[in-house]
């Protein structure tokens, strides 16, 4: 676990150290997931039969039945169905509210300039089903596409043995997905691109999973659009010592214990107050579930900076650009301001990362690896497309036409030039005067 203090001497060769590290996997994986894709272009079905069967051990129907939901919504407990709801309520309002207004202006030249929205036909969501079920990912997921507008909505989850967590299948069935697929990995991402005779193609990919499905987003970039190639979770926490020890080290955990690359980083003007959470740290992990993982990520990737002061804070924060940052100080919102990257901010001592990951309503599925320095979190925007349009007119032509000549004359476009000038010429000639014989 790294330990720095902007007041070292070394301090900057130190932090640039904390951020080139490498987080991600070090296995080079272009060339199999290539070879994936490759074979289901080819084979469709029966690639995706015969891959399943191999890293998933089954080898079922891929597509799951309405009735199999039903029975997966029937065996959950009525109280989880409720906190399902809770959480699918909160983030369909807060999506509800993103959604832009068409534009449409006239100009002083007369042309009359608009930009019009439209929901994407159809998308595909890849929910990861390896080390853990995340409901909650389908959620985030699948809730702002349907609120913007999109048609149909594919999911793809790799069940291990034909097994599917049945809550995965509940929060698909409250976020509109009727269309499930049991099938993981690169080769859903190629049937998704691509389609196969069971799986038809989407134009766009949205949804975490790991190093082969990240891979194959990217080879597959083009052929449809996707949110983005997302890296491991990681947190940066403000906090100062007015904090629980305990609860800022549980916070800290939240992101470790999601993978051993995953990266949690404290940042405090206070030492005595760091030492109290690091000793926290390691009495939690004696007692949680996924204590291994968790400990793996803090001793490899942790981190405690000590500042001068909160002056110092704005600028770390800015250059990690983390995917989640809590900030517990006394004045959050004033420090907050102060930041200009970070996939998502969660303010105040009541307000731990993890209700944003559950029922606040905003998306977590966020910029990683300092990505939030030009990326944002998913929306319903991702699921939107713009359209601008122009309508002109006799006299607005006239307006604007001879600059438009100008320019496309002097970039050597002579069609570009000739197709506005015909219209001048022909505005002037209507325009003429009838002199008679």
């Amino acid at each position: 676990m790294h330990h720095l203090a902007t007041r070292d001497a070394d301090f900057t060769e130190r932090f640039a150290a904390l951020l080139a590290q490498a987080r991600a996997t070090t296995e080079n994986v272009a060339e199999p997931v290539a070879a994936i894709i490759a074979r289901v272009r080819e084979e469709g079905d029966a690639a995706l039969a015969d891959l399943t069967r191999r890293f998933d051990g089954h080898s079922g129907r891929l597509r799951v039945s309405e009735a199999e939901v039903d029975a997966a919504c029937g065996a959950i407990a009525p109280a989880l169905l409720a906190a399902l709801e809770t959480a699918a309520v909160r983030i369909e309002a807060f999506h509800r509210l993103q959604m832009p207004s068409d534009l449409c202006t006239t100009d002083a030249a007369g042309l009359t300039l608009g930009m019009r929205w439209n929901a994407l036909d159809a998308v595909g969501l890849y929910v990861p089903g390896g080390k853990a079920a995340y409901p909650s990912s389908v959620l985030m997921n699948a809730i702002p596409a349907r609120v913007a507008g999109v048609a149909r909505i594919a999911m793809c989850v790799p069940a291990p043995g034909g097994v599917l967590d049945p809550l995965v299948l509940a929060a698909a069935r409250r976020a509109g997905v009727a269309e499930i697929y049991r099938v993981g990995g690169a080769q859903a991402v190629a049937a998704l691109a691509y389609g196969t005779a069971t799986i038809a193609p989407v134009d766009r990919i949205v949804g975490p999973g790991n190093a082969y499905v990240a891979e194959a987003k990217r080879q597959v970039f083009g052929r449809v659009g996707i949110d983005a190639v997302a890296g491991p979770s990681e947190v940066v926490v403000l906090a100062d010592a007015a904090n629980d020890p305990e609860q800022v080290a549980m916070d800290l955990l939240a992101q470790a214990e999601h993978d051993e690359a995953a990266q949690s980083i404290l940042v405090t003007d206070d030492a005595g107050f760091a030492e109290r959470v690091e000793r926290a740290v390691e009495v939690a992990l004696q007692a949680l579930p996924r204590a291994a993982i968790a400990g793996a990520s803090w001793r490899a990737h942790g981190a405690i900076i000590v500042v001068r002061d909160w002056d110092e804070a704005p600028a770390l924060v800015d250059r990690l650009a983390p995917e989640h940052l809590e900030i517990m100080t006394a004045e959050p919102q004033a420090l907050f301001a102060r930041i200009r990257h970070a996939g998502a901010a969660f303010l105040g001592a009541w307000c731990p990362e993890a209700i944003g990951d559950y029922v606040a309503g905003p998306n977590h599925v966020l910029p990683t690896g300092r990505t939030a320095r030009f990326s944002s979190g998913l929306s319903v925007f991702d699921f939107l497309k713009r359209t601008t349009w122009i309508a002109a007119g006799r006299d607005g032509l006239a307006a604007v036409g001879p600059a438009a000549v100008a320019l496309a004359e002097a970039e050597g476009l002579g069609a570009h030039a000739r197709s506005v000038a015909l219209r001048l010429e022909r505005s002037r000639l209507d325009a003429a005067p009838d002199r008679g014989a």
